[in-house]
């Protein structure tokens, strides 16, 4: 009795660090498999459309409203201090280096991750992925290798664009709700906005991308049999590569913005 909560914590911990090795060897896995050849192309133009184009729509939407929000916050919350005219910079700021690499993370995460665990984890239960190892197709470089490059190429893009629809929603809620010159709001935004702000937002895309293709495709090469196999893995996919993010984003902002 006296030893059952210590026995319950070891296991717990050595179910982590089995869970840590475990994505820590697909990790050097799927970079090994990059490194070599074949490459396919087919996959991997498939995989951006997917991945990239098809998660503009939802990342611009959020952005856009999350920009709105945000100046009506920043100008509520500035109006204490009779600091009204902080509300251009801080959006833009707050956008580029924070809100647009984040959400756009999340939104990936929730439809990438999910799609990528649920599409794997289906062909593992139905031996598609036997079926390519009989045929002398590394499963690795045929379904990994195309997604996660794909998503370290697409999610910058949509992060650089996501980060100018949230800047135009605060443009508008500025100058259509709080009375905002459009002239000044816009050279408040090009004065306080470095391009270091807009690259660090760049770089935290490209990793995030690279983590939810990465820990998607885990779950669903790991993924158990049957339909509550598939299911738990699309959920685990989505709640770990959610993790990832906010803890790589906390890991970049201390590199990035730490003197």
């Amino acid at each position: 009795m006296i030893l059952t909560p210590v026995a319950t914590i070891g296991r717990s911990t050595l179910a982590l660090l089995a869970g840590i090795g475990s994505v820590s060897l697909f990790f050097f896995r799927t970079l090994a498999a990059m490194l070599t050849p074949p490459f396919y192309f087919r996959e991997f133009a498939q995989a951006l459309i997917t991945i990239g184009y098809n998660s503009l729509p939802v990342v611009g939407m959020t952005t856009l409203f999350t920009g709105g929000a945000l100046a009506l916050q920043i100008y509520a919350g500035g109006a204490r201090f009779n600091a009204e005219e902080v509300v251009p910079s801080i959006v833009a700021i707050g956008m580029a280096r924070e809100l647009g690499p984040v959400l756009g993370g999340l939104m990936v995460a929730a439809r990438v991750a999910s799609s990528i665990a649920a599409e794997i984890g289906t062909m593992k239960v139905t031996e598609q992925i036997d079926a390519l190892v009989t045929l002398s197709t590394d499963p690795m470089k045929y379904l990994t290798v195309p997604r996660v490059l794909a998503a370290t190429i697409s999610v910058p893009i949509l992060v650089a664009v996501g980060d100018s629809i949230g800047i135009f929603g605060g443009y508008l809620v500025g100058t259509g709700r709080l009375g905002f010159n459009p002239a000044a709001y816009l050279k408040n935004t090009a004065d306080f906005l470095e391009m270091w702000d807009i690259m660090s937002g760049i770089i935290k895309g490209a990793v995030f991308g690279f983590l939810v293709a990465l820990i998607g495709c885990y779950h669903g090469m790991n993924s158990g049999r049957g339909a509550q196999g598939v299911g738990r893995a699309t959920k685990s996919a989505v709640v770990s590569a959610s993790v990832m993010i906010f803890a790589a984003n906390y890991v970049l902002t201390e590199l990035f913005f730490t003197a």
